[in-house]
């Protein structure tokens, strides 16, 4: 059964005769209604062809109904509507103006069935009339489609919408969909040799699977063009997807940065090796939920606002529960290594228990505003908004640590204290209050990670747990207590990382990577950028 040769005829006719033809065509309503006379596929394929000879992009809903079964027809009077809804009444509404009509027992009405060839038939329906859209934008997501999924029988409704497009972008799209279809189709040696080249040319999966699939059928001449044009496509998707491991281990480099950078101030600062760091993030991505389930209930209207009241207090939440760790806990283990991990382990457990016990052992949804949700495409490189804004967020942040670190008064006695302790005692500067601050920002900068995070990983007790690891070979890597060293750090580990996985694997990978962290440790036992100062001497 051929699908597609009458919707394509009738797409043609409507591009070159659209006046002549509208004035013969029966009411679109009419047409709709003849869905409710079909007995089988056949007939549904007439109706969709006829449906699509219209040009009228009223129809479109209708088809995309049909495709998803949401068109019915009610028992009692044979007319067709769209369906939407579940349980024993459906609300519907008119297939051509959207509008709703009431609503029906579901007992009443009777779904119209589609196959998988149908389905192709109303995807390519729909395409075909998107190629007389008005909107350039709709005109190449049609022409993009028929890349996608050539067919042969396509070729005389996009030779036709060729000749009128007016657009440059539209027309280049258009010309590689012909040329897409090209392949598939019966055409001459010559237009298939043009079309080889132009296939090429796209550079996407889609066309490396077209060259493939053609390659088969190929033969002399054409086999040779078409290898070497398989050979270009292949080379092109090589540097895509060094490009694509690349964005993946900046975007992985940015959160290791996030959550490792608090760290990387206490630890250098104080010495103070922080096994409950990781609790520090968790905090912060649970006050995210907390804000989140709060405008929910009263507020739902400010949801998009959500992450950026969750910042703020994130911040000031894991950065008090800092300060009383260290005022409580730490002040009385300093020049104590192993007391002071062991002491930071079981505070760990104990946030992750209280966790537990208030919010439950479950992961907990934290939602993505709409300005953080879909992707857009740059070439072949795919980038979502989420992980952009984490990027950026991870920049900001790190801007603004190096601002404080460089410009203020705290900053100025946090560096003394770092490159010497004793002499910035000597000089006057209270030591244990830095201590504590230093504590406490480091505290809620993991926090903000967790804000970060909470938007990419499940949100659970133990959420920290696993980025600790990853954090202290960050630090190590990049030079206790720098922040440049903690930066470059991230973001070498996060793109190692990425271009070692689709070879060793995930764990395997990270394996690597410690192995890696070891044996250069064992050249520069300080890092990347280690700190200058007589402390670090000594």
């Amino acid at each position: 059964m051929r699908l597609a040769g009458p919707l394509t005829f009738a797409i043609a006719v409507f591009l070159s005769l659209a006046s002549l033809a509208q004035s013969q065509e029966k009411p679109l309503l009419e047409i709709v209604n003849s869905f409710s006379d079909v007995r089988d596929f056949a007939q549904t394929e007439e109706i969709v062809a006829e449906l699509g000879a219209t040009g009228d992009p009223a129809v479109v809903p209708v088809l995309r109904a049909l495709s998803e079964g949401d068109l019915h027809v009610r028992k009692s009077d044979n007319q067709v509507f769209i369906v939407s809804g579940r349980g024993k009444t459906l609300m519907i509404m008119d297939p051509l103006s959207g509008e709703m009509v009431g609503e029906e027992a579901k007992r009443a009405l009777s779904k119209i069935r589609v196959n998988n060839g149908l389905r192709r038939l109303i995807r390519d329906t729909i395409g075909g009339l998107a190629l007389a859209s008005p909107d350039p934008a709709a005109r190449l997501r049609a022409a993009r489609t028929l890349i996608a999924n050539p067919d042969a029988s396509s070729l005389p409704a996009i030779e036709a919408a060729l000749e009128k497009e007016a657009d440059a972008d539209v027309a280049d799209g258009m010309m590689r969909a012909r040329a897409a279809a090209i392949l598939v189709s019966d055409r001459p040696d010559a237009e298939k040799s043009e079309a080889i080249t132009a296939v090429a040319e796209i550079g996407t999966q889609d066309a490396l699977s077209l060259l493939l699939g053609f390659r088969g059928q190929a033969e002399g001449d054409l086999r040779e063009q078409v290898d070497r044009a398989i050979a270009r496509v292949e080379r092109v998707q090589s540097y895509w997807s060094m490009a694509q491991n690349v964005w993946y281990g900046l975007s992985l480099g940015s959160v290791l940065l996030l959550a490792a950078i608090g760290l990387a101030i206490t630890f250098g600062v104080m010495g103070v090796i922080n096994m409950a760091h990781g609790e520090m993030v968790m905090i912060g991505a649970y006050v995210t939920f907390v804000v989140q389930e709060v405008i929910r209930l009263n507020a739902p209207w400010l949801f998009d606002w959500s992450l950026a009241m969750a910042l703020p207090l994130a911040f000031l939440v894991a950065g008090a529960v800092g300060y009383a760790l260290e005022r409580g806990v730490i002040r009385f283990l300093y020049g104590r290594p192993l007391e002071t991990l062991l002491a930071t382990w079981g505070v760990s457990l104990i946030l992750q228990q209280a966790v537990r016990t208030i919010f439950g052992p479950t992961n907990r949804e934290v939602g993505s505003p709409s300005w953080m949700s879909g992707a857009f495409e740059i070439g072949q490189l795919t980038i979502t908004w989420n992980r952009l804004y984490i990027v950026l967020f991870a920049l900001a942040v790190f801007a603004l640590l190096l601002f404080v670190l460089n410009r203020t008064s705290f900053g100025l006695q946090m560096r003394a204290v770092t490159q010497n302790r004793r002499m910035a005692a000597a000089m006057g500067i209270r030591t244990p209050r830095v201590d504590a601050m230093t504590f406490a920002l480091g505290s809620g900068v993991a926090g903000l990670a967790g804000v970060a995070l909470s938007q990419i990983d499940n949100v659970s007790p133990n959420l920290g747990q696993g980025y600790i690891i990853d954090s202290f070979m960050v630090v190590v890597f990049g030079g206790v207590g720098n922040l440049w060293g903690t930066f470059v750090g991230a973001l070498t580990l996060g793109i190692a990382n990425k271009f070692l996985e689709p070879y060793a694997g995930a764990v395997l990978g990270k394996i690597f990577v410690l192995v890696f962290i070891i044996l250069f440790i064992q050249k520069r036992p300080r890092g990347l950028f280690a700190l200058k100062g007589r402390a670090a001497e000594a």
